[in-house]
């Protein structure tokens, strides 16, 4: 990595919004500052929909940050070290940009932009509009698909107004008559799990969360009919024991979302099944529970575990 480069990275499982935030916000740093020092990286592998979404709008895949130390970064779509790149705590870090709740400290005063919206590039697009900089056609498809994803084509509790607003002016400037349509192709992509191993699953969107009970990890996959998950619930609750017990978690959880039904199926693995029980407020069978009306991780489960895992 070149020393005189700034890193515009996402969290660890980058999900569409980290990578398509990290690209748009280089794009915009770069037309700002009429350079090209800042780059966008990724902090692990691309999932489907990340790799179809930059397929569609005419993309190359960033590299991948393997270590962030004496680096110059610039953190998006996240502002836990438990899930930034390897090497964070070394690391030279120039901005927070962000919409999660806040866990982060630092040793000197930066850049710290968070807003409650439902996606990282809801903010950067506003940021362009603000400014009325040009968004190209592709670049506008791409983050609309990340808005898009991120807020479960709005469905989700953690979709506001303002993403909604931005939704219709990106979707205009990329040309997308029906951006439900493009939500649902995008749901779609991700759905399909039949060639993809438990292990792929559960990590394609995997966060860690530090509690004073121990250490959580839930992933989350996102689905148009929970059926298609059926057959690998085994091999999943298997992969979620090997997981806890190798990486030394309180619990290891994936949430199954159907985003039709608006519901979540949870496969759990944890040394203490009763606090997962209380956090979740619902008994399990086998290890898995079906609650509906349950699709963001983000505004719906990870308050329910930090009521409970932080007393």
């Amino acid at each position: 990595m070149n020393e005189n480069k700034i890193y515009i990275v996402g969290h660890k499982s980058p999900d569409l919004d980290s990578v398509a935030g990290a690209i748009s916000y280089a794009d915009f740093k770069n037309t700002i500052e009429k350079t090209d020092k800042y780059v966008p990286v990724l902090a692990g592998a691309s999932n489907e929909e990340t790799e179809f979404a930059l397929k569609k709008f005419g993309f190359e895949k960033p590299a991948i940050l393997e270590n962030a130390k004496d680096q110059n970064v610039i953190l998006v779509d996240h502002n836990e070290f438990s899930q930034a790149v390897d090497g964070i705590g070394e690391a030279n870090i120039l901005e927070v940009l962000d919409h999660h709740k806040v866990d982060f400290k630092y040793n000197e005063p930066i850049k710290f932009l968070v807003e409650p919206w439902g996606a990282s590039c809801s903010i950067i697009a506003q940021m362009y509009f603000d400014r009325r900089m040009e968004i190209s056609k592709d670049l506008a498809g791409l983050m609309l698909s990340a808005i898009l994803v991120d807020t479960v084509i709005t469905k989700s509790p953690t979709c506001v107004e303002k993403d909604k607003e931005i939704i219709e002016k990106l979707a205009k400037l990329a040309g997308i008559e029906d951006w439900q349509d493009l939500g649902m192709e995008l749901f779609k992509v991700c759905s399909s799990v039949k060639e993809l191993s438990a292990e792929e699953i559960i990590k394609s969107d995997f966060r860690d969360f530090n509690f004073k009970a121990g250490k959580v990890g839930i992933g989350q996959a996102e689905t148009v009919d929970l059926s298609e998950f059926s057959e690998k619930e085994e091999e999943l609750l298997n992969e979620l024991d090997k997981l806890r017990k190798e990486g030394e978690y309180h619990s290891a959880l994936l949430l199954i979302t159907d985003i039709i039904k608006e519901g979540s199926l949870f496969l759990v693995s944890s040394e203490n099944q009763d606090k997962v029980k209380e956090a979740l407020g619902a008994k399990l069978e086998k290890n898995r529970v079906y609650i509906d009306g349950i699709i963001s991780r983000k505004k719906q489960v990870v308050p329910k575990f930090t009521d409970v895992f932080d007393r």
